[in-house]
């Protein structure tokens, strides 16, 4: 379990980060190669960081957990202003940008899984119509076989 963080102290380690969220040095030192979070360096060039990364780190992991990329959430997190505690204003607002395209995602894999229902049995997956195999096959209405081989019709 962490130990509490002193409420007085503006700057935290990058270890007291860590040990906070619950996440590797290493993803903190991922998320701000990828501008997802900011540090400060001391004097004896240590990273610092101020408080409001430990919500900033919480949002990064829960919008990962369901799937959203992490330029999106880039994205996302370079609405609001920097060195402020993400509120729960600004969550709802994130939350449902990111609830449309995971509503999207999910209708999509439902059609995914109702597709392969029909190729259950087939085995090779080689079936003049297989929607998962090769969606829109314009190549197989010229036949079967390797249609790249063939000389192109003129």
């Amino acid at each position: 379990m962490s130990a509490p963080l002193d409420p007085k102290k503006k700057q935290l380690s990058v270890g007291e980060v860590a040990d906070r969220c619950g996440v590797a040095v290493s993803t903190l030192h991922f998320y701000e190669r990828k501008g997802l979070i900011a540090s400060q360096r001391n004097a004896v060039n240590q990273r610092r960081y101020t408080r409001d990364v430990l919500r900033r780190v919480a949002v990064i992991r829960t919008a990962q957990r369901v799937g959203v990329p992490l330029a999106e959430i880039g994205a996302a997190l370079a609405t609001l202003p920097d060195s402020r505690t993400p509120n729960a204003v600004d969550w709802a607002r994130l939350s449902q940008i990111w609830r449309r395209d995971l509503d999207a995602r999910i209708a999509h894999l439902v059609e995914l899984r109702e597709q392969l229902d029909g190729c259950i049995g087939c085995g090779c997956l080689s079936l003049a119509a297989c929607p998962l195999r090769n969606p829109d096959d314009v190549l197989g209405q010229r036949g079967s076989g390797a249609q790249r081989l063939s000389p192109e019709p003129e």
